[in-house]
């Protein structure tokens, strides 16, 4: 079994090679041994209304971070469950695309009062004509399809012309949908839909193949990028409006600029519009402003300098103390210009456990000292092939929390 270790006490800031033999004797005495058994809480059972239909569910009591929402129970996957993590270019873009929504749908549908559920409206055959081309009236004839099957988001490819000319003209700008729904509490005992959230994650880069095989891109413009996705938010509200169960709930739509194939940093949501009840049009979009940066980059030295002298220093003192380093790279997410949140990973050569403890003890010292408080700052560290430890310092946090793996 696991085991969680709180260090309740850092090392200094130095570790001298006279230090690094007695971490053995003394690596254990100053860190304090929890059980990692998940606790069992107490659930309370609720009735879903969903159209006609009633069924039992199970509401979690404890809710592990006022960030998260707490999840209906018996979990329901999504009928466009796996799409996301198809459609998308990296792992990054589907965390950040999944993570991204929840946190904008937290203005509408605040976690103390709705309940998140996976979409329910929106199956895998639905989000796939979605995706897909429309097509043209000789394109219809030829694939001998149904003019209401014609639902593609993304514009026409043309009849003539070379593939490289055709994808130029018409890149795919529409990417992936994700629905997340959420639900509220009506009395003591029931629960109903309360609304629910659409993210729509567009190209900044179109990829497709000449005739002989040869892949190419085009690259599409922030102001392009805006223009159709906006358009495709207003088709997709209308065709939510008229689903069963959708036609009086209140909708937040989010945009999501997805990064290209080879970015080591995720995309960013860049719009989001939150319709009432019962409305058929966006009347208006609020700006986001977030993005992510790499550090060390000559992006973040060139924007966000304070930051990546900061991270420079860290990044300079765990050099100075570990002879073996190998690599470190940090990720950090800007909202409004201002760093909320701070992830890096640390790859380290170890050959003991006891190298282990006492590294994470002095990288444990350093997030303390060279990050403000008002950072999150989470730090990964692993050897080849597996994770070693981690560190987690909550923004305004007296102490991390630090994991080490067993």
């Amino acid at each position: 079994m696991k085991q969680i270790l709180s260090l309740r006490s850092l090392v200094a800031r130095r570790w001298t090679n006279r230090a690094r033999k007695r971490l053995a004797a003394i690596g254990l005495a100053s860190i304090c041994l929890l059980s990692a058994c998940a606790p069992k809480f107490d659930q309370g059972q609720v009735v879903q209304n969903k159209g006609d239909k009633e069924q039992e569910a199970v509401i979690p009591k404890y809710n592990i971070s006022d960030s998260y929402y707490r999840v209906v129970l018996p979990f329901k996957p999504s009928g466009a469950r796996g799409e996301v993590v198809n459609d998308l270019n990296t792992r990054l873009d589907v965390d950040e695309f999944e993570t991204g929504l929840m946190r904008l749908a937290t203005e509408q549908f605040p976690s103390d009062e709705y309940l998140f559920q996976e979409g329910q409206y929106l199956d895998s055959e639905t989000v796939g004509k979605w995706l897909a081309r429309k097509k043209t009236t000789r394109q219809l004839k030829e694939e001998k399809m149904k003019p209401e099957d014609n639902l593609g988001l993304n514009p026409p490819i043309s009849d003539t012309g070379t593939n490289e000319q055709k994808n130029k003209q018409s890149p795919i700008y529409l990417a992936s949908i994700l629905e997340h729904d959420y639900l509220v509490k009506v009395d003591n005992d029931k629960v109903k839909l309360g609304g629910i959230a659409i993210g729509l994650a567009l190209n900044s880069v179109h990829y497709y193949s000449t005739e002989q095989g040869y892949p190419r891109e085009v690259k599409i413009k922030d102001d392009v990028i805006e223009r159709e996705g906006k358009r495709i938010a207003a088709e997709v509200l209308k065709r939510l409006r008229s689903m069963k169960g959708l036609g009086s709930v209140p909708i937040t739509i989010a945009l999501y600029k997805q990064a290209p194939r080879s970015s080591v940093v995720p995309g960013h949501f860049f719009a989001v519009t939150h319709v009432d009840g019962g409305d058929s049009t966006i009347d208006d979009w609020e700006a986001v402003n977030e993005e992510y940066y790499l550090f060390p980059s000559d992006e973040a030295e060139e924007n966000h300098r304070d930051d990546w002298l900061k991270f420079n220093n860290f990044k300079s003192d765990v050099e100075d103390f570990f002879p073996n380093y190998t690599g470190i790279v940090g990720r950090g997410l800007y909202v409004n210009d201002q760093l909320q949140k701070l992830t890096i990973n640390i790859t380290m050569p170890f050959y003991g456990k006891a190298e282990v403890i006492g590294f994470t003890q002095y990288v444990t010292g350093l997030v303390m000292e060279k990050f403000p408080d008002y950072i999150t700052v989470n730090v990964y560290i692993a050897s080849a092939g597996q994770p070693e430890s981690l560190i987690v310092r909550q923004a305004k946090a007296d102490e991390p929390f630090v994991h080490i793996y067993q």
